[in-house]
Parts: structure tokens; C-alpha cells; sequence
């Protein structure tokens, strides 16, 4: 299960020049890697995942519980 608290504390990493860690944290290895690159897509990216953080964390642990219920080992 992904823990919120976590995923906040990297997003506060962007602070630090570490833009997307949050969505490396979630699975999205993807726009975690343009987040880093673009710095939080110059930083409107960042300011709006703040606010879909939630929802991204709900999103990462029910998939986590379908790979369970299906057996699929993660």
C-alpha cells in the first residue's frame, strides 16, 4: 500500500530541484521521468498534482489490491 504522508513528502522534494519523485513513488515511471526533466513541467504540473495527489494515491493502491485479488505478484 502506498502511504500518503510519502507521497507528499516527495512531492516536497520539488523544492529541492527533485521535480515527479511522487509519480515515480506511484508507478508512473513515465511522467515522473518528464516531471524531472521539466521540472514539474516548469512547475504547473507540480502545483496541480498537489491537488491530485489524492486521487493518485486511491488510483495506486486500488490497482495494488486487483493485482492481488488476481495473483499477480508485485
Amino acid at each position: 500500500m502506498k502511504s500518503g504522508p510519502v507521497a507528499f513528502i516527495l512531492w516536497l522534494c520539488c523544492f529541492l530541484g527533485f521535480c515527479g519523485l511522487h509519480r515515480f513513488y506511484l508507478g508512473r515511471p513515465w511522467t515522473g521521468l518528464l516531471w524531472l526533466l521539466t521540472l514539474g513541467l516548469l512547475g504547473v504540473g507540480q502545483l496541480i498534482d498537489l491537488f491530485l495527489l489524492p486521487s493518485m494515491i486511491r488510483q495506486a493502491n486500488l490497482e495494488l489490491r486487483v493485482d492481488r485479488i488476481e495473483g499477480n505478484p508485485s
